[in-house]
């Protein structure tokens, strides 16, 4: 994928260490993207504990990680819930790399779970707020830039097996996947004339230090341990294993690059067979 070399890349919520967002930007990096690593920068917020949230010093850590095995990041913290700060992000990636090529929609809470008729509306609103809100001020902004730019360009949203099959317990994250697929497919639409594609890829359970906890509640939810839960979910994937975070990070860089110039508005399944549709 050589074409992909001097692009530059924004991938959302790439600070937390061994996340997919940071996997992305390894991947991307390693085809030689220049990349904008971001995440919030706060070890919490208003509405919930950490749960994996990249701070300030993962987001530093991230890029020095990069640039240490060659290639080229800068970091940027803002939160996706200000449109003004998304707003900066994007202005500062032109600043820094003088373009933004690829948008990678990654931020997102994962963890404000519970029974729909327990769920608050203060968290109901924090993760269709980030989730969907989030994702399309950054859709937003990155798009007025690569029409300026005259170039085309890829934006990705990581939305979710939920955004395609509803799961117990998970209301709020679940309707705001199967929005974030409405909104990949209105934006495609309106973009194609400038030739950006605009996709979506929907990874099925991955266990990172946020999906740790996710095994945790729901295991704790349905009665089980964690390895019967584990068990129960390798059972139904054909493949035969949970999914990894490269899975996720390789399909983005295809979508990238110029082999996929053809595909938009699309919501990739990555999940070893387990959803279908």
């Amino acid at each position: 994928m050589n074409n992909l070399e001097n692009k530059v890349a924004v991938i959302t919520g790439s600070g937390r260490d061994k996340g997919i967002g940071q996997a992305i930007a390894f991947r991307l990096a390693k085809e030689k993207c220049k990349i904008v690593v971001h995440d919030i920068g706060k070890t919490k917020g208003e509405i919930a504990p950490r749960h994996g949230v990249g701070i300030q010093e993962e987001v530093s850590q991230t890029v020095n990680k990069i640039n240490n095995m060659g290639g080229d990041a800068s970091g940027f913290t803002a939160d996706m819930l200000i449109e003004e700060e998304v707003k900066g992000l994007i202005d500062f990636t032109v600043r820094t790399y003088g373009k933004i090529d690829i948008l990678v929609n990654n931020a997102g809470i994962g963890y404000l779970f519970g029974p729909l008729i327990e769920t608050s509306q203060e968290n109901w609103d924090a993760v269709l707020g980030v989730n969907l809100r989030g994702c399309f001020f950054g859709i937003k902004y990155a798009a007025k830039e690569m029409i300026k730019q005259g170039e085309g360009g890829r934006i990705i949203n990581i939305a979710s097996q939920a955004a395609k099959s509803g799961f117990s317990h998970t209301a709020a994250y679940t309707s705001s996947k199967h929005g974030l697929i409405g909104l990949t497919r209105v934006a495609a639409l309106e973009l194609a004339e400038h030739e950006i594609t605009v996709n979506a890829i929907c990874p099925n359970h991955i266990t990172t230090g946020l999906g740790a906890w996710q095994n945790s509640f729901m295991s704790n939810a349905q009665g089980k341990s964690e390895r019967e839960y584990l068990n129960d979910m390798r059972s139904r994937i054909p493949l035969g294993r949970v999914g990894r975070v490269e899975d996720i990070a390789n399909t983005c860089a295809f979508i990238c690059a110029e082999e996929s110039n053809y595909i938009t508005a699309e919501a990739i399944n990555v999940s070893g067979g387990e959803e279908y549709h």
